[in-house]
């Protein structure tokens, strides 16, 4: 059985082409920004058997065209890695593209097994420095990047995703210290600057917790123009989402 937080058809912003996206309940990152809390804790979501999810990909592969497929998302798909395998090995069967949505933490011989069935990962990394990144999600990056130098090892497809928070992650020494990290991974075909929002704030409030970036404003269109500079120094694709 698989849990889900909710399922997205026709997505456009998880992958290539259009998507049937499952949002995976449970996540072992707490991300100050996070537009999606009510998927932090795994009891919450439904359960589905996998066979559900495979028919509704194939119901919808019309819609897919030549790039399309299905992107498992989350919370953190890979904390449910073993219960996947089986959904991915049928998507492949059937043809259908297939992504991973992670935050690369965990990188288990399940979820190798996973991504040998899997087409391409979109990888969200978080902070390039160890202790920026520990006071944003309250973890180390250190697995995040261990799982990119893996993907890189493998040959792996993957599109970097990088939330622009100001007074976070935008200090332009810690970009290009990323972009020259990722600039020794040839695996990496894009790069996904994502702007931060509050379009999450209003579930806080029906969680009781309390969101810590009240005061951090919006993105300035400079400010991202200057954050797409950067990156694209170091990455042959950027894209501002």
């Amino acid at each position: 059985m698989i849990k889900i937080h909710s399922i997205e058809s026709l997505g456009t912003f998880d992958g290539p082409g259009i998507r049937l996206v499952f949002f995976l309940q449970g996540c072992n990152f707490k991300c100050l920004y996070c537009a999606n809390p009510d998927t932090i804790n795994f009891s919450g979501g439904k359960e589905y058997e996998a066979e559900a999810l495979l028919q509704m990909a194939v119901r919808q592969r019309p819609f897919f065209g030549k790039r399309g497929g299905v992107t498992v998302s989350g919370g953190e798909p890979l904390m449910q890695a073993n219960d996947l395998i089986g959904l991915f090995g049928q998507l492949k069967q059937e043809g259908i593209n297939t992504c991973i949505d992670t935050n690369g933490s965990i990188l288990t011989s399940q979820v190798k097994e996973l991504l040998k069935l899997n087409d391409l990962v979109l990888l969200d990394i978080k902070h390039i420095d160890p202790d920026k990144h520990s006071r944003l999600t309250a973890t180390s990056n250190s697995r995040t990047m261990a799982f990119a130098e893996y993907l890189a090892g493998q040959g792996h497809t993957a599109w970097v995703r990088y939330v622009l928070v100001p007074g976070y992650t935008d200090d332009e020494a810690d970009m290009h210290a990323l972009g020259r990290r990722l600039a020794t991974m040839s695996n990496v075909e894009k790069f996904e600057i994502q702007p931060y929002h509050k379009l999450g704030v209003h579930k806080y409030e029906s969680l009781g917790w309390e969101y810590r970036l009240n005061n951090v404003p919006a993105n300035t269109p400079e400010q991202l123009r200057k954050a797409k500079s950067i990156f694209e120094k170091y990455v042959k694709e950027v894209v501002i989402n």
